[in-house]
């Protein structure tokens, strides 16, 4: 799992998140209005994103976009009144 931050916090952190990057092997996303964003990866994880086949880095994009969107998911939906969400094309 990655470790979320705000862009304006990440902003005031940039070089411990470095660190903690390259250092202690962390991932971390940063997040706008709770959205992810960007994702902060070590230069070797990067080598091997770009070393995969297209079909695997659909499914690392799609995994990094779920970061944050969970529990509060369902709430999100009754609040506005939605009663249908989108579940791509597995259904899951």
């Amino acid at each position: 799992m990655a470790y979320e931050i705000p862009v304006t916090q990440a902003r005031a952190e940039l070089a411990d998140l470095i660190n903690r990057v390259v250092y202690g092997g962390e991932r971390v996303v940063v997040t706008r209005h709770g959205k992810p964003l960007v994702a902060l990866v070590s230069a070797e994880d990067l080598r091997r994103l770009e070393e995969l086949p297209e079909a695997a880095e659909e499914q690392v994009i799609s995994s990094v976009s779920t970061v944050g969107s969970g529990a509060s998911a369902q709430g999100e939906r009754q609040r506005f009144g939605i009663a249908a969400e989108h579940r791509g094309a597995t259904g899951v």
